[in-house]
């Protein structure tokens, strides 16, 4: 029977196309920290395999019998919120459910549901948790997921019973606790009911490690997908594998779903014997960026967070560095997933298709409103070229004339001027082509490759443009940001080899419109990267 690429939900082996979980997560650090009675912190992105893994420890440790474990999902006494009296009783009932499932020999499955109506509600989860470590003839083992999803006086509660238990492991409480969440219990910041606010660590202060669940590596990739080959002989051109790591990252929701995109949701992909491509890849991609799926909306709505804002704004503006005191801001981005944490002044956005989400969603109204303004051929040449300096003087028209309405409108109103051009572009390419996004703390700039695709004499071509976007900063004159400019301009145009070279310089500073508006031909520094070794033309927009 054919498995397929799972994307909702854990993993069963018998259904998905899976990777090892104990390979991903290295079991025997897990395994000593359990046989040293320790409390611990799992965390990684959603849907990255975190429920997988913690259902497959509980199954092995109870298939090897030195342990009694139990999995249990919390996040249904999220809906309790600050009543933690009811929070402890969704928990309970869940744990006894589970218990009767999963553990039917267990005291827990016997007897818990008679305990559970004669215990106080205040303290009914640890006073469970003291009866199952008493009663079970085994250490016991609690693995708790989505610890992070409960909130205000109900995670304070659930914290304090689990450190208060902790002296008394294993004979009156589990041996080991695994904690289990998007972010790590350090970065909680917890607001009571009487508007205090807490931090995690304070609550659960014997946490011995805090381990992350990474990424797919390449190899990871290669195995996941050879899968699929050896089940039903379709292959992937090798390329591919190269290409989805540099789309994903190796986020593993990400690479299931590309993967099935390609081989459920194309139909001339159903047929087995044709092998998967780049053209295939690229087509997938664009999919699921459209249909922007749970994962991707879920990314979405963290962009609204002001911790989020604080560090991805100045990325897309292509800053320098962090204003001081986003340290901590920066570890919640990365521990959400959205972006590779190099330090204060090297970081950037975790992968390809996030650099592409963000822009396009921070932009839907603007790119919306353009469907009016823009036909879909607005700057195309007769030749179906795309005519790229045409469309650099209808955006300098269009920003002179809307900048300032867009900026008070925009989410983001730091990066409204790269923002308003991606949307720009992003209108002028939709359907005929693609924008590949670079940007990151640290580099002074933003990379934009624009991709066209037309036809020609029966042919499919590709036109490769290069835009590079800066800002003049405060300390900084015109005529020195256009040096630099023109120098990492020529440089990455010649990475992509493009055709065109375009530098847009954006002067936020108070001056006149006239000042600010110009084009200038320029020439970029003498380049390796060219075989007669001359400079690049590259053509200058003032904004």
């Amino acid at each position: 029977m054919e498995r397929w690429f799972n994307t909702a939900g854990p993993n069963r082996l018998e259904d998905h196309y899976t990777i090892d979980p104990f390979a991903r997560a290295d079991w025997p650090e897990l395994s000593r920290l359990i046989d040293q009675k320790r409390y611990f912190v799992l965390h990684a992105p959603r849907q990255t395999g975190k429920t997988t893994l913690l259902n497959a420890m509980a199954e092995h440790l109870n298939a090897e019998g030195t342990y009694e474990a139990l999995y249990l999902n919390v996040e249904t006494a999220q809906a309790a919120r600050d009543d933690f009296a009811t929070a402890n009783q969704l928990i309970v009932r869940r744990m006894i459910e589970r218990a009767e499932v999963f553990l039917p020999g267990s005291w827990l499955a016997r007897d818990g549901r008679k305990f559970a109506k004669e215990e106080g509600l205040g303290g009914m989860l640890s006073g469970m948790l003291v009866r199952w470590a008493v009663h079970s003839a085994k250490p016991t083992v609690l693995l708790l997921d989505e610890i992070d999803a409960l909130v205000g006086d109900t995670l304070i509660s659930v914290l304090r019973q689990l450190r208060d238990g902790y002296n008394d492991r294993p004979s009156a409480f589990p041996q080991s606790i695994i904690l289990c969440g998007v972010r790590d219990v350090r970065d909680y910041r917890i607001q009571t009911s009487g508007g205090d606010m807490i931090a995690g660590g304070s609550c659960f202060n014997v946490k011995a490690e805090s381990l992350r669940l990474g990424n797919f590596s390449q190899d990871e990739v290669r195995d996941l997908y050879g899968q699929h080959t050896f089940a039903t002989g379709q292959r992937f051109d090798d390329p591919v594998y190269s290409k989805v790591m540099a789309l994903t990252g190796g986020q593993p929701w990400l690479v299931n779903a590309l993967a099935r995109q390609l081989t459920e949701k194309m139909p001339e992909l159903r047929d087995r014997r044709r092998s998967i491509g780049l053209d295939d890849l690229d087509e997938a991609k664009e999919a699921l960026i459209l249909r922007r799926d749970t994962h991707l909306d879920q990314l979405v709505d963290k962009l609204r967070e002001d911790r989020v804002r604080r560090v991805i704004e100045p990325m897309l503006r292509g800053e320098d560095g962090l204003p001081a005191g986003t340290e901590e801001d920066i570890m919640y981005v990365t521990d959400l997933g959205l972006i590779s944490n190099g330090g204060p002044t090297r970081s950037e956005i975790a992968n390809e298709i996030y650099r592409e989400v963000i822009p396009r969603v921070l932009t839907y109204s603007i790119q919306f409103s353009l469907h009016g303004v823009l036909e879909d051929t607005a700057f195309h040449s007769t030749d179906n070229r795309l005519d790229v300096r045409k469309m650099l003087e209808g955006f300098q028209r269009f920003y002179r004339e809307n900048s300032e309405t867009w900026r008070k409108r925009a989410l983001y109103e730091e990066a409204a001027p790269q923002l308003l051009l991606q949307a720009w572009l992003q209108r002028v390419v939709n359907g005929g082509g693609q924008i590949h996004r670079e940007y990151a703390l640290g580099t002074g700039r933003a990379d934009l490759l624009v991709r066209h695709f037309y036809g020609s004499a029966g042919n499919r071509r590709e036109q490769r443009v290069v835009i590079e976007v800066k800002v003049v900063r405060a300390h900084r004159s015109v005529e020195s940001t256009i040096l630099d400019g023109l120098e990492q301009t020529s440089r990455y145009a010649d990475r992509c080899d493009s055709e065109e070279a375009h530098l847009v310089v954006i002067d936020g500073r108070d001056r006149s419109w006239d000042e600010k508006i110009y084009v200038k031909e320029c020439v970029g520094p003498a380049s390796k990267g060219r075989r007669d070794g001359t400079g690049r033309a590259i053509t200058v927009w003032g904004m």
